[in-house]
């Protein structure tokens, strides 16, 4: 499979917040400045990528020759819970701004489900170690760039005059349909 339409395809044209609806929460949350949905984006992208790897490696060479695949679930959750405990602690002592902006959002990378979501998504579709990881990094990508540009119009938005009754999570979520209509668009790349 050629590595840019699998690029173009995990983030752009079935992006895992606009597309498939996974990792809401962050997304929302976590995108009032531009400078933490970065921050965000770029804690997901190394945790997503790191456990679709580690996921995918633990589930074709443990999981399956054990017969445990039936496991898959759990040992994903702690996989994820435990990078996402390593990022919490390299942020802390590397970048202690963004661990504070991130706040409680940061721990809930653990519980983010586009994790999670991307890690079962490359073994039901049987991808191998290479392209799950490929496929992690791409989806993160995705992520990113979507939490990015929501942020960089929230920014915005907050610098106009929104009426009274669309102030706060109405203009938020009607920007945010907007954006998964306008990547929903992307489709007809592939």
């Amino acid at each position: 499979m050629n590595v840019i339409l699998f690029a173009i395809s995990a983030a752009l044209v079935s992006n895992v917040v606009l597309s498939q609806f996974m990792g809401i929460c962050p997304f929302l949350g976590v995108s009032k400045k531009v400078s933490t949905a970065a921050g965000m984006g770029a804690a997901v992208m190394f945790v997503m990528t790191i456990a679709s790897a580690v996921t995918s490696a633990i589930y074709y060479y443990i999981l399956v020759p054990f017969e445990l695949a039936y496991l898959n679930t759990i040992v994903f959750i702690l996989v994820i819970a435990a990078l996402v405990q390593f990022v919490e602690m390299l942020l802390k002592k590397m970048v202690p701004s963004l661990y504070q902006a991130l706040g409680v959002y940061l721990p809930l990378i653990t519980t983010n489900c586009a994790v999670l979501g991307i890690a079962l998504v490359n073994v039901q579709k049987e991808l191998s170690v290479l392209m799950s990881t490929l496929n992690g990094l791409f989806s993160a990508l995705g992520f990113a760039i979507a939490i990015i540009i929501l942020a960089g119009i929230r920014e915005k938005i907050e610098a106009n005059d929104v009426p009274e009754s669309f102030k706060g999570a109405p203009i938020v979520l009607i920007t945010a349909g907007l954006m998964a209509m306008a990547f929903m668009g992307l489709a007809g790349m592939i």
